[in-house]
């Protein structure tokens, strides 16, 4: 017969305070080593705890010198929250040291277990600081819409993660590549805009999708975000970029690839790796 001690459950660990989660994921950026999930240490779906952790090195960063330059609404794609089995979006900042010219050759280094996706992005030209911000004030703040392609990456193992673990890990950023083309919103149907992305030479379709993927509209997304920031305190500002959310699939990278993003109305970006 088993011992009752053999019996035993095994011992949950301990919760956690956000600072002392915060710390692991910030040094995973320089160790190239990634961390177990963190929604052990913390009490079932607290998200509030997630965001500080994440606030917590957004500001750790920021005193060191980094420049905020936007943000990344996350998971705002059904078939990328089926991907990670989450249910709602979320959002990262984004900083200035994050973004990579198109077509210019990143060092595979640079992001750990690296992911790429399709999606559109919009650059602001005013403040939106207003609380309960309406999609009149959304429209008037963009300057334009422009193609990008997201490198996520994940300071978690495996990404094994949940939507607590994506959000303390600044929603899963990596780096970002914006396209040559930006566009005015008039006349642009965002909507229903086609989307595919391919690998090499362009004969290899490995992400495809529409614009309606992202929460129905990639305006949807950016209504929700310019609400959420007043809320916590970090209101969008003009010049800052926000990448809306994938519209399609995200694509596991490796050294040497390269990818292209169509999207229409708005031309194609490239990501580049090196060898």
């Amino acid at each position: 017969m088993a011992s009752r001690s053999s019996l035993a459950a095994p011992r949950k660990p301990a919760l956690a305070t956000p600072a002392a989660l915060a710390k692991p994921l910030r040094e995973a950026y320089g160790s190239g080593v990634p961390v177990a999930p963190i929604r052990d240490r913390l009490a079932p779906g607290d998200l509030a705890a997630a965001y500080a952790v994440q606030e917590i090195n957004t500001r750790y960063w920021l005193k060191s010198g980094r420049r905020l330059a936007g943000r990344k609404i996350g998971l705002t794609s059904v078939a990328v929250q089926q991907q990670l089995g989450v249910d709602q979006p979320d959002f990262g900042m984004l900083f200035a040291d994050m973004a990579v010219a198109d077509d210019e050759p990143i060092r595979l280094e640079r992001v750990l277990q690296p992911k790429v996706e399709a999606e559109v992005a919009f650059v602001l030209e005013r403040d939106i600081t207003i609380e309960q911000a309406t999609m009149a004030d959304v429209l008037r703040a963009i300057g334009y819409a422009v193609a990008a392609i997201e490198i996520v990456g994940s300071r978690v193992a495996n990404w094994d993660i949940r939507l607590v673990d994506t959000v303390a890990d600044n929603a899963s950023s990596g780096l970002y590549v914006l396209g040559n083309t930006p566009m005015l919103l008039a006349g642009l149907d965002l909507r229903d805009c086609a989307m595919q992305m391919t690998r090499g030479d362009g004969a290899d379709v490995v992400s495809t999708g529409v614009g309606h993927a992202c929460l129905g509209h990639p305006l949807n997304a950016v209504l929700w975000l310019a609400r959420k920031m007043v809320e916590v305190g970090r209101p969008l500002k003009a010049g800052d970029t926000i990448l809306s959310g994938a519209l399609g699939p995200m694509v596991a990278v490796k050294a040497g690839d390269r990818f292209e993003a169509q999207i229409a109305g708005l031309g194609a970006v490239r990501a580049r790796f090196a060898a």
